[in-house]
């Protein structure tokens, strides 16, 4: 890990869509697809989607808090993302699917929990927001096929139905934040 740098992991239904959005901004030095949150020790991406694990599909990133702040990274979390369904991403389902923050010091948990307060007093989503937050424990790192997935893979279906659409609006909505 370089110097001063930080690292948020972040559970939001599949990791291939938040690794996609989070290697593209400006301050993020790495980006990882692995698994947190549950009791398995190295799981594999067949064993979490057992669901025997506990594990949530989460990205581990590295980012450079002169370049982009943990609130910036929860904001573009929230939007990319619907965190008011419980253990469900569209049509993938499971919990290692659920919505999740797995914060590395208690400023990252103090503003997680504002982030969230925030979201649910001004009604941005019309229902309550059910993203846990959580310390992290542990991260283990996914098979080697799942790291860069998009880029990798875009003529994959999944990837062409469901990751490049969430690409295209996160990059719409948030062209400020994107590295040159």
């Amino acid at each position: 890990m370089e110097s001063g740098s930080q690292i948020a992991t972040l559970a939001g239904g599949c990791f291939w869509c938040l690794e996609a959005v989070f290697v593209e901004l400006r301050g993020v030095l790495k980006v990882e697809s692995g698994f947190s949150g549950g009791t398995l020790v190295n799981p594999t991406y067949r064993q979490v989607c057992e669901q025997e694990t506990g594990h949530a599909e989460v990205v581990q990133v590295t980012f450079d808090p002169k370049g982009i702040t943990y609130t910036d990274l929860l904001n573009i979390f929230f939007a990319i993302h619907d965190p008011t369904t419980l253990n469900r991403q569209g049509g993938d389902t499971g919990t290692q699917y659920r919505s999740a923050i797995f914060y590395h010091s208690p400023e990252q948990n103090l503003i997680a929990q504002q982030t969230i307060t925030d979201l649910d007093q001004n009604h941005i989503w019309g229902d309550h927001i059910v993203t846990q937050v959580v310390p992290f424990e542990k991260f283990y790192k996914a098979e080697d096929y799942h790291q860069n997935y998009f880029a990798n893979n875009p003529n994959q279906p999944y990837c062409g139905i469901v990751v490049a659409p969430k690409v295209t609006k996160f990059r719409k909505q948030f062209i400020e934040k994107l590295k040159k």
